[in-house]
């Protein structure tokens, strides 16, 4: 599964390259940070509408665009999904309350 994460993170690098006229990740790259930000948010949103709603497909859809959406974020910033991956591994087997704790933060 993390190799369909990590070809679509190198499509998303090699799109840095491309004409925002021509590649819709290119036109959120060259529109800055604050329209990814954006678009993320609009698909979280979407995702929630969609789980409230009860409908297994659309909330598929709506995650899919979610994870896209921040995958695009994470190559802006000059992050990978291997990264994320590795974090989430780290945090395999801990306590939700203890990691949250371990950041400063409340149980």
């Amino acid at each position: 599964m993390s190799d369909v994460l990590q070809r679509l993170a190198d499509t998303l690098d090699a799109r840095r390259e491309s004409s925002p006229n021509d590649s819709y990740v290119a036109s959120l790259y060259a529109r800055g940070l604050d329209t990814i930000l954006k678009k993320v948010a609009e698909e979280a949103a979407e995702t929630i509408m969609a789980a409230k709603d009860g409908d297994a497909k659309k909330i598929i859809y709506e995650t899919a665009d979610l994870w896209f959406h921040t995958l695009v974020l994470l190559a802006q910033q000059g992050l990978r999904p291997e990264q994320v991956l590795q974090e989430l591994a780290r945090r395999e087997g801990v306590s939700g309350h203890e990691e949250k704790m371990s950041r400063g933060g409340q149980a």
